[in-house]
């Protein structure tokens, strides 16, 4: 079956959707975008990703071109129409197509573009594993909380981690401290069995994985801190994990080749990753 494409208004196979070439998006990165999971025909945490979606379009003085019900109504579509049970939805607003000038056109249409593909999501053996993850400086733009399609730092942190056999890159900022993955968001388990993720400013993105896990936890009686940590805290904290929409709740088990803790995935992430689980499953345990 052809992969089927939303783009402004039509549906269309997959390989031959497109957008025009001076869509502003293409030409000045000038666009945001939101990734969703879909987990037994769900769209998990669907109003979050489309609360964000509006906050970043606010920052960047756009307005979403189409109703918010109706994008839900197409998202579905695209679902249906891609026969997507278990996989991701991927949404994409530009400012639109025009005459290349750094200034925001006036008349500019915004565009629409969504796609959805299956992903068999590594629910246990895989992840219960954990991942390593490399360390880089943080050179990236001052304005990280906005969910923008400019993510060449971002690219290029990720291709690093892959050569050096990492599946993660944690950024670092000058003074030491881990701001976030270069798709994830960076989590320790203190001494005392507090979690703890950097909080909310505008040099990191305030990911929506990251914002159900902190109300889960809580909800489980499991404190958590929000506040900077620093790499050689990462290091020899007991436990450490990262949190997105694709990855869920991962344990990371290496920093820059030093494992953490013991080297196995620990308790509280495991029951972190538990309870993300239940959650995307509305509600019930796996049997």
């Amino acid at each position: 079956m052809s992969r089927i494409a939303y783009v402004n208004g039509r549906y269309m196979r997959h390989d031959l959707a497109h957008v025009h070439v001076e869509d502003r998006g293409y030409q000045f990165s000038d666009g945001v975008y939101e990734v969703a999971a879909v987990f037994a025909g769900r769209v998990i945490d669907e109003e979050p990703h489309l609360d964000r979606l509006e906050r970043s379009l606010r920052e960047l003085k756009m307005d979403l071109p189409i109703p918010r019900g109706a994008l839900k109504l197409v998202t579905r579509e695209v679902l249906r129409r891609n026969r997507v049970r278990d996989g991701m939805v991927y949404l994409q607003v530009t400012r639109g197509a025009a005459t290349r000038d750094h200034p925001f056109p006036e008349d500019a249409e915004g565009a629409v573009v969504l796609t959805a593909r299956s992903v068999q999501w590594p629910e246990t053996a895989e992840a219960d594993r954990g991942a390593e993850v490399v360390s880089i400086p943080d050179g990236r733009w001052g304005r990280c909380d906005v969910k923008s399609v400019s993510l060449l730092p971002n690219v290029l942190a990720k291709q690093e981690a892959r050569e050096q056999g990492a599946y993660e890159a944690w950024f670092v900022d000058p003074q030491g401290r881990v701001t976030e993955g270069s798709s994830t968001n960076a989590w320790i388990v203190d001494d005392a069995g507090r979690v703890v993720t950097r909080d909310l400013e505008s040099n990191i993105l305030g990911g929506i994985t990251r914002q159900t896990v902190i109300r889960l936890a809580r909800e489980a009686g499991i404190e958590v801190v929000e506040r900077a940590f620093t790499l050689a805290e990462a290091q020899a904290a007991p436990e450490a994990f990262l949190t997105s929409t694709t990855s869920f709740v991962r344990a990371i088990v290496r920093i820059d080749g030093q494992p953490v803790g013991n080297g196995e995935p620990g308790p509280v992430t495991l029951r972190l990753r538990d309870l993300y689980l239940t959650h995307c499953r509305g509600g019930r345990r796996n049997r």
